[in-house]
């Protein structure tokens, strides 16, 4: 790839509404109680990773599921005012999917997450979309929507020629029919521990575990490490990619904002070390402020932190 290809990208995953309560202390059963403060924000991973490239000025489309309620209306609308094209389809009789989120005055939350028309993205689903985003060169894909359809998914884009990115999270034990078709696995330190059954303690740890996932067919592992950068594993190289130097209040969408950057560096040509390190700069920039897709910067904003002009 050359740089400035400008390829189309695709986020095939879960959309959900926060509903969030601020209150004094929790109920308890069959209390009632007066809250605080109430706001609702548009989250889940895939419309993380999609708005996230949306602001980065990436031409990207948007494919999942929502309800034909008030919130599947509202996130659709916010999509399109993020720069972010849909495929998304409207179900009937099922809600958008929703996190309903208490935070008590020590900042504990309980939280209850309703997946709604997610746990509806099926393989029909992904076959019926498939032309319609057969244009994109570089797919991400999320564990939000059920499994199954990840795995069919991925087989599908492999087979099609298509780059396949897959953050691991929420983690879990994965296929090994999954994992021998993804380009890119993008775990932080807890994830890669779930998905390679190993403890990682330090580099060492790292590089087996990595190993691990490489025998079963992943072609990179980019190891998110959170404040120390990533980590670049695959047959060829171990390298450690340093991180920005950021002021970080609020972590929530760090992953997904990292993703969007690696993606993005992909789909302009650019090397794999450049397209992380344009992950680390969105990922530390987007901890800069409170929220998830409020908080994730634009192309000048990352640009400025790097000091670089690669894209």
């Amino acid at each position: 790839m050359m740089k400035d290809s400008n390829q189309k990208l695709c986020v095939i995953g879960s959309l959900n509404t926060d509903l969030v309560a601020q209150l004094e202390d929790f109920p308890k059963p069959g209390q009632t109680i007066i809250g605080n403060t109430f706001h609702t924000t548009f989250g889940g991973k895939g419309g993380n990773q999609a708005v996230a490239l949306g602001k980065l000025g990436a031409d990207v489309i948007m494919a999942g599921k929502v309800g034909r309620d008030t919130y599947g209306d509202n996130y659709l609308a916010h999509l399109k005012a993020c720069g972010v094209q849909s495929a998304v389809a409207r179900e009937e009789g099922i809600s958008s999917g929703v996190a309903v989120i208490e935070v008590d005055k020590t900042a504990q939350n309980h939280i209850v997450v309703i997946p709604g028309a997610n746990g509806l993205v099926d393989r029909a689903y992904i076959d019926e979309i498939l032309p319609e985003v057969s244009g994109c060169s570089v797919f991400l894909l999320q564990l939000e929507i059920p499994l199954e359809t990840v795995e069919y998914t991925a087989k599908r884009l492999h087979d099609m020629g298509k780059t396949v990115i897959l953050d691991p999270a929420p983690a879990v034990v994965l296929p090994d029919e999954l994992l021998e078709n993804v380009d890119y696995i993008t775990p932080n330190e807890t994830e890669t521990e779930i998905v390679s059954g190993m403890s990682i303690k330090n580099e060492d740890d790292l590089k087996r575990a990595a190993a691990h996932l490489l025998e079963k067919g992943v072609k990179n592992v980019i190891a998110k490490a959170g404040g120390n950068g990533a980590y670049i594993i695959n047959k060829k190289e171990f390298t450690h990619v340093p991180p920005y130097k950021v002021n970080p209040v609020d972590t929530t969408a760090a992953g997904d904002s990292f993703n969007a950057g690696l993606a993005f560096g992909l789909s302009r040509g650019l090397s794999l070390k450049d397209s992380v390190k344009i992950g680390n700069a969105v990922g530390g920039l987007a901890t800069e402020a409170m929220g998830a897709q409020t908080a994730m910067p634009n192309a000048d904003a990352v640009r400025a932190c790097m000091n670089e002009n690669l894209f």
